[in-house]
């Protein structure tokens, strides 16, 4: 086995992309092959001494033979991983195996010197492809090509040499000297196109290197920056990193930093867990947290439709948990929306619920925090914006929270927003004058009246006629009558019969894919004043 296929740079990760260049390569080989061969027999036809035992004469019989390689090759590299020693030997095996194939016909009776021009032509155009297409360290493609055109020099001076056809000895050894320069000169071309190529591959690994993390997959993008699967140097664990690129702006560093700092106190099992953070060279601020393969509430309802309500209970008094602590130190979320919650399998329990994205949390205490979020300014998704979140967003408090995770449970339970319009004012103003139907209205289906009464109270317009707090929330969704148990099992079976296949659907994602807005307030009136359609 090669020394760099067993190199910790090149992981599973560089194996699996080696896997598929080499199955594209078998397959782009494959058809260009069988296509060629097609090709020229059904010309052949045209010829008036044609005859069908060509299609299966020796000639045709070794392009048949050099096809069925590269397509073995494919085949191969479609079915399940390969290891590093199984990769070189279909690599170095299936190369050299192919230009054999092609270099055979020379020895046919009928072979003329065309054939030893074909055959260098198919061969060295052959090396130069595997080379632009399959990424390999320089010396690695410089031993595949030399031993795969070896055949090729060989072939070159048993064709001259068997027929005398090269005028004696001296032009054995200058046909032969000839076939070995162009072979070589294949060669040269191959190793300085590897180089490049595997090169610039090296580069974007660097370039993907943020401290102890490589970056692997984009998994999602948002406001405040993008997220990566990522792959720690030293650890198994499975990382999600959040990075916000270069020259975005003062404001958006000092949220971002925010995001990192108040997020990683946070130790709630229902909240995010923060790993590490820094700046890489260039002046990209990251930091990792656990990778969580799920599926976001509004996923779970884009596809699943709306959810029994003892499951919405569950998942409603895990996301109080974590807003209570977030709370109880003095944060609000300001961006509760399905889409920032998760449903995942943490420690082999089912329907974990996990609130994400701090990016918008709001430290009530501080007057840099309250400078950062900027009084005059709104920042949320418009179906869970709380009234007070559009008329005096500087007075927002734990309390605003509770309306969004209202309009979530709403969402749960009905498949509905709880206002829904044709524009933003129209939402917005809905908030600020609308009262919401029951979400049994808007389901078409009784509920338990307990508990549509609690999703209700949360979305008052006036805050002291909501829940107190998550914990007194979390409280009354406990006391709710007839809304049955979802328990573990239940979870289970949901997960085995339709769970996996939505995760596969929607993959994971550690950010919002909604988009939040971001309304200067300075002048209300236009939305304080505007009453909601009739």
């Amino acid at each position: 086995m090669p020394s760099w296929a067993g190199s910790r740079r090149e992981s599973a990760e560089g194996r699996a992309f080696l896997q598929r260049r080499l199955a594209f390569f078998g397959k782009v080989g494959f058809f260009i092959s069988f296509g060629f061969y097609l090709a020229v027999h059904a010309a052949s036809a045209l010829r008036p001494d044609y005859s069908w035992r060509v299609w299966v004469g020796g000639d045709g019989l070794l392009h048949l033979g050099t096809a069925a390689v590269l397509g073995l090759v494919w085949l191969i590299c479609r079915r399940g991983r390969l290891t590093a020693r199984a990769l070189a030997a279909v690599d170095a095996g299936g190369s050299t195996l192919a230009c054999l194939g092609a270099s055979l016909p020379v020895l046919l009776p009928e072979a003329t010197a065309d054939y030893k021009y074909r055959m260098l032509l198919v061969i060295t155009n052959a090396l130069i492809a595997r080379a632009a297409v399959v990424p390999t360290p320089p010396a690695w493609t410089l031993g595949v090509s030399a031993t795969a055109a070896l055949p090729a020099v060989v072939l070159t001076f048993l064709f001259h040499a068997g027929g005398g056809r090269a005028g004696g000895t001296r032009g054995v050894i200058f046909q032969t000297l000839l076939s070995l320069l162009w072979v070589s000169s294949a060669i040269a071309i191959c190793t300085i196109t590897s180089h490049i190529i595997y090169g610039l591959r090296q580069q974007v690994r660097e370039a993907q290197q943020l401290g102890q993390y490589t970056l692997e997959e984009k998994v999602g993008e948002g406001g405040m920056g993008e997220v990566y699967r990522a792959r720690h140097a030293l650890l198994r664990r499975p990382t999600a990193v959040k990075l916000l690129p270069p020259g975005r702006g003062a404001d958006s560093l000092l949220r971002f930093e925010r995001e990192v700092q108040l997020t990683s106190i946070l130790t709630h099992p229902n909240t995010v867990a923060v790993f590490d953070y820094g700046h890489t060279p260039d002046g990209v601020f990251y930091y990792a947290m656990e990778y969580l393969e799920g599926v976001t509430l509004d996923d779970l309802v884009s596809l699943d439709g709306p959810q029994p309500p003892a499951r919405v209970v569950h998942v409603l008094t895990q996301v109080c948990g974590s807003l209570a602590e977030a709370h109880g130190i003095g944060l609000i979320h300001r961006d509760v929306k399905p889409a920032n919650i998760i449903l995942c399998e943490r420690g082999g329990v089912p329907d974990v619920a996990k609130v994400l994205d701090f990016g918008l949390v709001k430290a009530l205490e501080s007057e840099v925090e309250a400078k950062v979020t900027r009084d005059q300014v709104i920042t949320g998704t418009p179906y869970f914006l709380s009234p007070e979140a559009l008329t005096t967003p500087q007075r927002v408090d734990a309390r605003s929270d509770l309306y969004s995770l209202g309009g979530v449970a709403y969402y749960l339970l009905s498949g509905h927003h709880v206002f829904e319009g044709a524009s933003l004012v129209e939402v917005c103003a809905q908030h600020l004058h609308a009262q919401p139907a029951p979400p049994s209205e808007r389901l078409g289906a009784a509920l338990p009246a307990d508990l549509e009464a609690v999703v209700l109270a949360c979305l008052e317009k006036d805050p002291g006629r909501r829940p107190p707090s998550a914990r007194a929330l979390a409280d009354r969704l406990a006391a709710c009558a007839g809304v049955g148990v979802w328990g573990e099992a239940d979870a289970r079976a949901w997960w085995t019969a339709r769970g996996q296949r939505l995760a596969s659907t929607r993959k994971a994602s550690n950010i919002t894919l909604t988009q939040a807005i971001t309304i200067d307030l300075s002048d209300r009136s236009s939305l304080a004043g505007r009453e909601p359609p009739a």
